[in-house]
Protein backbone atom coordinates (compact mmCIF):
# COMPACT_ATOMS: atom_id res chain seq x y z
CA UNK A 1 0.00 0.00 0.00
CA UNK A 2 1.57 3.67 -0.83
CA UNK A 3 2.20 5.12 2.32
CA UNK A 4 1.02 8.68 3.37
CA UNK A 5 3.31 11.21 5.30
CA UNK A 6 0.01 11.52 7.32
CA UNK A 7 -3.47 10.84 7.67
CA UNK A 8 -4.82 13.37 5.00
CA UNK A 9 -8.02 15.54 6.24
CA UNK A 10 -11.13 15.18 4.76
CA UNK A 11 -11.16 18.58 3.75
CA UNK A 12 -7.65 17.74 1.45
CA UNK A 13 -9.32 14.96 -0.57
CA UNK A 14 -11.04 15.46 -3.78
CA UNK A 15 -14.32 13.63 -3.15
CA UNK A 16 -16.30 12.10 -6.26
CA UNK A 17 -19.65 12.94 -6.80
CA UNK A 18 -21.10 9.04 -6.16
CA UNK A 19 -20.27 9.94 -2.55
CA UNK A 20 -21.87 12.92 -2.14
CA UNK A 21 -24.36 11.66 0.77
CA UNK A 22 -21.78 10.43 2.58
CA UNK A 23 -20.95 12.18 5.84
CA UNK A 24 -16.77 13.08 5.54
CA UNK A 25 -16.68 13.77 9.19
CA UNK A 26 -16.79 9.96 10.19
CA UNK A 27 -13.65 8.95 8.44
CA UNK A 28 -11.42 7.75 11.48
CA UNK A 29 -8.91 5.75 9.42
CA UNK A 30 -8.04 3.51 6.53
CA UNK A 31 -7.83 -0.23 5.85
CA UNK A 32 -5.60 -1.87 3.33
CA UNK A 33 -7.76 -5.42 3.57
CA UNK A 34 -8.61 -4.34 -0.70
CA UNK A 35 -9.73 -8.25 -0.97
CA UNK A 36 -12.59 -7.82 1.75
CA UNK A 37 -14.18 -4.76 -0.31
CA UNK A 38 -17.61 -4.47 -1.79
CA UNK A 39 -19.17 -2.49 -4.64
CA UNK A 40 -20.41 0.97 -2.88
CA UNK A 41 -17.15 0.87 -0.35
CA UNK A 42 -15.42 4.25 -0.35
CA UNK A 43 -11.90 4.02 -1.80
CA UNK A 44 -8.93 6.24 -0.97
CA UNK A 45 -6.65 6.12 -4.40
CA UNK A 46 -3.68 8.65 -5.61
CA UNK A 47 -3.80 9.05 -9.04
CA UNK A 48 -1.20 7.74 -10.83
CA UNK A 49 -1.55 8.41 -14.21
CA UNK A 50 -4.25 10.38 -16.44
CA UNK A 51 -6.13 8.26 -19.41
CA UNK A 52 -9.52 8.60 -20.89
CA UNK A 53 -10.74 10.70 -17.90
CA UNK A 54 -9.40 13.72 -17.18
CA UNK A 55 -11.51 14.92 -14.90
CA UNK A 56 -13.45 13.97 -12.03
CA UNK A 57 -17.00 15.21 -11.19
CA UNK A 58 -16.82 16.26 -6.88
CA UNK A 59 -19.22 15.65 -5.00
CA UNK A 60 -19.94 19.78 -5.11
CA UNK A 61 -21.28 18.73 -8.45
CA UNK A 62 -18.50 20.65 -10.49
CA UNK A 63 -15.84 18.78 -12.28
CA UNK A 64 -11.84 19.02 -11.16
CA UNK A 65 -8.95 18.69 -13.11
CA UNK A 66 -6.41 15.50 -12.24
CA UNK A 67 -3.48 15.65 -11.98
CA UNK A 68 -0.71 12.93 -11.14
CA UNK A 69 -0.64 12.42 -7.12
CA UNK A 70 -4.03 14.01 -6.46
CA UNK A 71 -5.56 11.60 -3.42
CA UNK A 72 -9.11 11.07 -4.65
CA UNK A 73 -12.43 9.67 -2.57
CA UNK A 74 -14.31 7.09 -5.33
CA UNK A 75 -16.83 4.07 -5.07
CA UNK A 76 -15.82 0.50 -5.72
CA UNK A 77 -18.20 -0.08 -8.27
CA UNK A 78 -19.20 -2.13 -11.86
CA UNK A 79 -19.52 -0.55 -14.79
CA UNK A 80 -21.59 -1.05 -17.82
CA UNK A 81 -20.96 1.36 -20.88
CA UNK A 82 -21.12 0.05 -24.53
CA UNK A 83 -19.35 3.28 -25.89
CA UNK A 84 -16.90 3.52 -22.91
CA UNK A 85 -15.62 0.58 -20.05
CA UNK A 86 -17.26 -2.36 -18.85
CA UNK A 87 -15.37 -2.87 -15.23
CA UNK A 88 -15.60 -5.02 -12.02
CA UNK A 89 -15.53 -3.82 -8.37
CA UNK A 90 -12.82 -5.39 -7.62
CA UNK A 91 -9.05 -3.97 -6.12
CA UNK A 92 -6.86 -6.99 -7.07
CA UNK A 93 -3.70 -5.15 -7.97
CA UNK A 94 -1.28 -2.39 -6.56
CA UNK A 95 -3.24 0.04 -9.49
CA UNK A 96 -6.46 0.04 -10.27
CA UNK A 97 -8.81 2.42 -13.27
CA UNK A 98 -11.18 5.18 -12.81
CA UNK A 99 -14.20 3.29 -14.67
CA UNK A 100 -16.08 6.39 -14.99
CA UNK A 101 -15.93 10.25 -14.32
CA UNK A 102 -18.51 10.37 -11.57
CA UNK A 103 -16.21 8.56 -9.33
CA UNK A 104 -15.79 4.78 -9.87
CA UNK A 105 -12.99 2.68 -9.43
CA UNK A 106 -12.33 -1.16 -9.97
CA UNK A 107 -10.50 -2.97 -12.70
CA UNK A 108 -11.37 -2.46 -16.83
CA UNK A 109 -12.43 -5.42 -18.54
CA UNK A 110 -13.41 -4.08 -21.94
CA UNK A 111 -13.09 -1.02 -23.72
CA UNK A 112 -14.95 0.55 -27.07
CA UNK A 113 -11.84 0.92 -29.73
CA UNK A 114 -12.17 4.90 -29.29
CA UNK A 115 -11.20 5.17 -25.62
CA UNK A 116 -8.07 6.03 -24.40
CA UNK A 117 -6.85 3.89 -21.62
CA UNK A 118 -8.18 4.14 -18.26
CA UNK A 119 -6.85 7.01 -15.64
CA UNK A 120 -4.48 4.57 -13.48
CA UNK A 121 -5.13 4.79 -9.86
CA UNK A 122 -3.09 3.36 -6.81
CA UNK A 123 -5.25 2.32 -3.94
CA UNK A 124 -4.30 3.53 -0.92
CA UNK A 125 -6.97 2.43 1.79
CA UNK A 126 -10.40 1.73 2.72
CA UNK A 127 -11.99 4.42 4.57
CA UNK A 128 -12.96 2.86 7.79
CA UNK A 129 -15.33 4.94 10.57
CA UNK A 130 -14.37 5.43 14.28
CA UNK A 131 -15.71 1.85 15.16
CA UNK A 132 -13.25 -0.21 12.52
CA UNK A 133 -16.29 -0.52 9.66
CA UNK A 134 -16.06 0.00 5.90
CA UNK A 135 -17.61 3.09 5.13
CA UNK A 136 -19.88 2.52 2.28
CA UNK A 137 -22.35 4.45 0.05
CA UNK A 138 -24.90 2.54 1.29
CA UNK A 139 -24.59 3.33 4.52
CA UNK A 140 -25.90 7.12 3.87
CA UNK A 141 -28.66 6.18 1.51
CA UNK A 142 -32.76 7.37 1.40
CA UNK A 143 -34.58 5.22 3.63
CA UNK A 144 -37.03 3.04 2.38
CA UNK A 145 -40.34 3.89 1.37
CA UNK A 146 -43.33 2.79 -0.29
CA UNK A 147 -44.93 4.68 -3.43
CA UNK A 148 -48.23 5.75 -2.54
CA UNK A 149 -51.78 4.40 -5.33
CA UNK A 150 -52.22 8.23 -6.24
CA UNK A 151 -48.86 8.96 -8.01
CA UNK A 152 -47.94 7.98 -11.42
CA UNK A 153 -44.87 6.99 -12.57
CA UNK A 154 -43.72 7.26 -15.74
CA UNK A 155 -40.58 5.04 -17.10
CA UNK A 156 -38.75 6.18 -20.05
CA UNK A 157 -36.55 3.53 -21.33
CA UNK A 158 -34.45 3.64 -24.62
CA UNK A 159 -33.22 1.63 -27.48
CA UNK A 160 -28.86 2.11 -26.58
CA UNK A 161 -26.99 4.33 -24.91
CA UNK A 162 -27.18 7.98 -25.97
CA UNK A 163 -30.19 7.55 -27.72
CA UNK A 164 -31.72 10.76 -26.09
CA UNK A 165 -33.10 8.88 -22.93
CA UNK A 166 -32.37 11.54 -20.66
CA UNK A 167 -33.46 14.44 -22.85
CA UNK A 168 -36.97 12.54 -22.91
CA UNK A 169 -37.11 12.30 -19.75
CA UNK A 170 -36.22 16.02 -18.43
CA UNK A 171 -38.39 17.19 -21.19
CA UNK A 172 -41.65 15.82 -20.33
CA UNK A 173 -40.61 16.20 -16.87
CA UNK A 174 -40.54 20.09 -17.66
CA UNK A 175 -43.68 19.93 -19.54
CA UNK A 176 -45.64 18.24 -17.01
CA UNK A 177 -44.24 20.91 -14.50
CA UNK A 178 -45.12 23.32 -16.85
CA UNK A 179 -48.49 22.56 -16.87
CA UNK A 180 -49.06 22.43 -13.02
CA UNK A 181 -48.15 19.42 -11.67
CA UNK A 182 -45.80 18.75 -9.15
CA UNK A 183 -43.23 16.59 -10.49
CA UNK A 184 -40.05 14.99 -10.11
CA UNK A 185 -36.94 13.39 -11.38
CA UNK A 186 -35.35 9.96 -11.05
CA UNK A 187 -32.72 7.78 -12.21
CA UNK A 188 -33.40 4.28 -11.23
CA UNK A 189 -30.31 2.20 -12.91
CA UNK A 190 -27.08 3.33 -14.45
CA UNK A 191 -23.34 4.64 -13.15
CA UNK A 192 -23.32 7.73 -11.05
CA UNK A 193 -22.62 10.89 -12.73
CA UNK A 194 -23.91 14.55 -12.26
CA UNK A 195 -25.15 14.89 -16.18
CA UNK A 196 -28.63 13.28 -15.85
CA UNK A 197 -29.14 14.18 -12.19
CA UNK A 198 -28.51 17.92 -12.82
CA UNK A 199 -30.35 17.91 -16.39
CA UNK A 200 -33.48 17.33 -14.24
CA UNK A 201 -32.63 20.11 -12.24
CA UNK A 202 -32.01 22.34 -15.15
CA UNK A 203 -35.67 21.34 -16.35
CA UNK A 204 -36.90 22.75 -13.14
CA UNK A 205 -37.83 19.33 -11.66
CA UNK A 206 -36.17 18.41 -8.62
CA UNK A 207 -34.17 14.98 -8.56
CA UNK A 208 -32.51 11.89 -6.92
CA UNK A 209 -30.58 9.01 -8.47
CA UNK A 210 -29.65 5.42 -6.96
CA UNK A 211 -26.45 6.77 -6.10
CA UNK A 212 -29.37 8.55 -3.41
CA UNK A 213 -30.41 4.99 -2.70
CA UNK A 214 -26.77 3.38 -1.78
CA UNK A 215 -25.86 2.02 -4.93
CA UNK A 216 -22.87 3.68 -6.88
CA UNK A 217 -24.26 1.53 -10.13
CA UNK A 218 -26.55 -0.94 -10.68
CA UNK A 219 -25.02 -2.96 -12.97
CA UNK A 220 -24.79 -6.33 -11.83
CA UNK A 221 -26.57 -5.65 -8.58
CA UNK A 222 -29.36 -8.28 -7.40
CA UNK A 223 -33.02 -7.35 -9.28
CA UNK A 224 -34.47 -7.22 -5.45
CA UNK A 225 -32.09 -4.51 -4.76
CA UNK A 226 -32.63 -2.18 -7.71
CA UNK A 227 -36.49 -2.63 -6.88
CA UNK A 228 -36.00 -1.60 -3.45
CA UNK A 229 -34.29 1.31 -4.53
CA UNK A 230 -36.59 2.57 -7.21
CA UNK A 231 -39.08 2.07 -4.27
CA UNK A 232 -37.48 4.26 -1.84
CA UNK A 233 -36.36 6.83 -4.54
CA UNK A 234 -40.19 7.13 -6.05
CA UNK A 235 -41.55 7.21 -2.66
CA UNK A 236 -39.43 9.46 -0.77
CA UNK A 237 -40.79 11.91 -4.01
CA UNK A 238 -43.66 11.33 -3.37
CA UNK A 239 -43.35 12.06 0.63
CA UNK A 240 -41.81 15.26 -0.72
CA UNK A 241 -45.30 16.27 -2.77
CA UNK A 242 -44.35 14.74 -6.59
CA UNK A 243 -47.50 13.52 -8.04
CA UNK A 244 -45.81 12.50 -11.11
CA UNK A 245 -42.24 10.29 -11.07
CA UNK A 246 -40.60 10.43 -14.49
CA UNK A 247 -38.32 7.62 -14.19
CA UNK A 248 -35.49 7.01 -16.46
CA UNK A 249 -33.74 3.46 -16.60
CA UNK A 250 -30.28 3.66 -18.29
CA UNK A 251 -28.65 2.13 -21.28
CA UNK A 252 -30.84 -0.36 -24.00
CA UNK A 253 -33.47 -2.23 -23.97
CA UNK A 254 -30.73 -5.42 -23.66
CA UNK A 255 -28.77 -4.55 -21.29
CA UNK A 256 -28.72 -7.30 -18.57
CA UNK A 257 -30.60 -5.70 -15.62
CA UNK A 258 -32.57 -3.26 -17.96
CA UNK A 259 -34.11 -6.82 -19.80
CA UNK A 260 -34.76 -8.27 -15.71
CA UNK A 261 -36.89 -4.94 -15.46
CA UNK A 262 -39.07 -5.77 -18.72
CA UNK A 263 -39.56 -9.31 -18.17
CA UNK A 264 -41.06 -8.62 -14.41
CA UNK A 265 -40.36 -6.66 -12.05
CA UNK A 266 -42.03 -4.70 -9.10
CA UNK A 267 -40.93 -1.66 -11.36
CA UNK A 268 -42.46 -2.50 -14.63
CA UNK A 269 -45.93 -3.59 -12.66
CA UNK A 270 -45.16 -0.07 -11.02
CA UNK A 271 -45.17 1.91 -14.19
CA UNK A 272 -48.15 3.86 -15.65
CA UNK A 273 -46.51 4.43 -18.95
CA UNK A 274 -43.40 4.14 -20.79
CA UNK A 275 -41.85 6.92 -22.71
CA UNK A 276 -39.10 5.18 -25.69
CA UNK A 277 -36.17 6.81 -26.90
CA UNK A 278 -34.71 5.39 -29.72
CA UNK A 279 -31.52 6.53 -32.00
CA UNK A 280 -32.91 6.45 -35.70
CA UNK A 281 -35.64 4.70 -37.22
CA UNK A 282 -34.60 0.74 -37.34
CA UNK A 283 -33.72 1.23 -33.33
CA UNK A 284 -37.46 2.77 -32.83
CA UNK A 285 -39.15 -0.24 -34.33
CA UNK A 286 -36.30 -3.02 -33.03
CA UNK A 287 -37.34 -1.09 -29.79
CA UNK A 288 -40.57 -1.20 -29.79
CA UNK A 289 -40.75 -5.32 -30.84
CA UNK A 290 -39.15 -5.53 -27.60
CA UNK A 291 -41.28 -3.94 -25.83
CA UNK A 292 -44.14 -5.88 -27.52
CA UNK A 293 -42.04 -9.36 -26.33
CA UNK A 294 -42.95 -8.44 -23.01
CA UNK A 295 -46.65 -6.97 -23.69
CA UNK A 296 -45.73 -3.46 -23.57
CA UNK A 297 -46.22 -0.21 -25.93
CA UNK A 298 -45.21 2.97 -25.30
CA UNK A 299 -47.75 6.00 -25.46
CA UNK A 300 -44.84 8.00 -27.53
CA UNK A 301 -41.16 7.56 -28.95
CA UNK A 302 -38.84 10.68 -28.56
CA UNK A 303 -35.07 10.47 -28.60
CA UNK A 304 -32.30 11.15 -31.58
CA UNK A 305 -34.51 10.08 -34.60
CA UNK A 306 -36.81 13.28 -33.66
CA UNK A 307 -33.88 14.96 -34.91
CA UNK A 308 -33.88 14.17 -38.74
CA UNK A 309 -37.66 14.69 -40.50
CA UNK A 310 -37.06 11.74 -42.44
CA UNK A 311 -35.87 9.52 -40.59
CA UNK A 312 -38.77 10.50 -37.96
CA UNK A 313 -41.12 9.58 -41.05
CA UNK A 314 -39.89 6.32 -41.59
CA UNK A 315 -40.41 5.28 -37.38
CA UNK A 316 -43.69 6.63 -37.50
CA UNK A 317 -44.73 4.61 -40.98
CA UNK A 318 -42.82 1.53 -39.40
CA UNK A 319 -44.53 1.39 -35.79
CA UNK A 320 -47.39 3.11 -36.52
CA UNK A 321 -46.82 5.54 -32.63
CA UNK A 322 -46.40 9.13 -32.43
CA UNK A 323 -43.07 10.46 -32.36
CA UNK A 324 -42.38 14.13 -30.40
CA UNK A 325 -39.32 16.31 -30.62
CA UNK A 326 -37.57 17.52 -26.84
CA UNK A 327 -39.68 20.92 -27.86
CA UNK A 328 -42.93 19.53 -28.18
CA UNK A 329 -42.30 16.99 -25.27
CA UNK A 330 -41.37 20.33 -22.73
CA UNK A 331 -44.42 22.03 -23.58
CA UNK A 332 -47.34 22.00 -21.02
CA UNK A 333 -50.37 21.36 -24.07
CA UNK A 334 -48.14 18.31 -25.01
CA UNK A 335 -47.13 16.84 -22.03
CA UNK A 336 -50.05 16.76 -20.18
CA UNK A 337 -52.21 15.22 -23.40
CA UNK A 338 -49.83 12.63 -23.65
CA UNK A 339 -50.39 11.53 -20.03
CA UNK A 340 -54.17 12.82 -19.47
CA UNK A 341 -54.93 8.40 -20.27
CA UNK A 342 -53.46 7.24 -17.89
CA UNK A 343 -52.76 9.75 -14.44
CA UNK A 344 -53.68 8.45 -11.22
CA UNK A 345 -56.02 11.09 -10.44
CA UNK A 346 -53.46 13.97 -10.27
CA UNK A 347 -54.78 17.48 -11.31
CA UNK A 348 -52.44 20.44 -11.87
CA UNK A 349 -52.25 23.37 -9.43
CA UNK A 350 -53.23 25.96 -10.99
CA UNK A 351 -50.73 28.47 -8.98
CA UNK A 352 -47.96 26.24 -10.20
CA UNK A 353 -48.57 26.79 -13.79
CA UNK A 354 -45.72 28.18 -15.82
CA UNK A 355 -47.17 32.05 -17.26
Amino acid sequence: MPALNEFPSPDTLKWAFTTRRVDQDALAGLSADFAAAVAGDLVLCRVAGLGQHRKLQLAGRRTSELYPGDLVVLCLGDRYAPDQFEGRAVLDGPVADLLAGGGIVGRMERAHSRMAPPTRLEPVGILIDASGRRMNVADYALPAATIPDHVTVIGVFGASMNSGKTTAAVSIAHGLAAAGYRVAGVKATGTGAFGDFNAFEDAGVPATDFTDAGMPTTYRMPLPRIEAGFEALVGNAAADGAQIVVVEIADGVFQAETASILRGSRIRSRLDGILFAAPDALGALGGTQVLRAHGLRPFAISGMVTCSPLGQTEAVAATGIAHYAREELASAEVAGRLVAGFLRGARPDATDRAA
